[in-house]
């Protein structure tokens, strides 16, 4: 049960993107490097809440050395673990990290560690851009040009401006996982009001679609709510489970461009 938790922790990176047939400078005034967030996931039923485990994104910086580009880069990390009880039954400590052009926030490099109870598994994919191939440590596939990984994808969507968004958006994304490129289509589903522990939060809501297959099994399994401004932070993500749902709740943050708008203080 806790690969839901992960699975969330994948939803959320998700959460949209116009698909881009050419590798152009994307203007960024949403995030820059030192941004934190953290969140808390959780079972919620009749009974109440159940921590299950705690996620965390940061923004970070890294120069590339000994090459003629001398790049320097975001190093987006991604973590995902499992906590108290849960760790006794499934122990989850996932990593995932990004290495993306912080020009055009497409990906050079990405890395994933996954140790999910007797499951492991270690990847390292590097993107080529001139040749259009992703080549990981088992395979070289082709791309298309504006393929995005799990980790940049969020941070490419949350450079958009609010007015992107209306009540007939569908946006597209392209992206690399598990040796296969995959194109999620996302619903804008309104604006609502969220309530946090900093107070109340006006929020975009947003139906992704995820790829079937053995990761994501059904088309719209889940809502994100990120925030109305030109931050685009996640805020919520829940999902729908036989009994209750499963929460993914933005607890703490650090490091934004600009200060959250919290409509009302608690």
């Amino acid at each position: 049960m806790m690969k839901m938790v992960n699975y969330i922790l994948g939803v959320i990176l998700l959460l949209s993107s116009v698909a881009s047939s050419a590798q152009e400078p994307i203007p960024n005034h949403a995030f820059k490097t030192g941004e934190r967030l953290e969140y808390r996931v959780y079972y919620h039923s009749g009974i109440g809440n159940v921590t299950a485990g705690e996620a965390f994104l940061s923004v970070n910086e890294w120069q590339e050395q000994n090459t003629e580009e001398n790049r320097t880069v975001f190093h987006f990390i991604g973590e995902g673990n499992s906590t108290g009880v849960f760790n006794f039954f499934f122990k989850v400590r996932d990593k995932f990290q990004s290495y993306t052009d912080q020009q055009t926030l497409l990906p050079y490099i990405f890395l994933r560690e996954t140790r999910e109870g007797k499951f492991e598994k270690d990847d390292k994919v590097v993107f080529n851009r001139e040749t259009l191939e992703a080549r990981s440590t088992r395979k070289t596939k082709k791309i298309p040009p504006n393929v995005q990984d799990v980790i940049s994808a969020i941070y490419y969507m949350r450079t958009f401006k609010v007015s992107d968004f209306d009540a007939d958006s569908m946006f597209y994304l392209n992206f690399f996982l598990d040796d296969s490129v995959y194109t999620s289509a996302i619903k804008f589903k309104g604006t609502g009001i969220l309530k946090t522990k900093w107070g109340k939060i006006k929020c975009l809501k947003i139906a992704p679609m995820m790829a079937t297959g053995d990761i994501f099994a059904d088309k719209y399994p889940m809502f994100v709510w990120v925030s109305d401004d030109e931050n685009h932070v996640p805020i919520m993500g829940e999902s729908e489970v036989i009994v209750g749902s499963v929460k993914m709740e933005l607890v703490g943050y650090s490091g934004l461009v600009k200060p959250l708008k919290f409509i009302e203080k608690p």
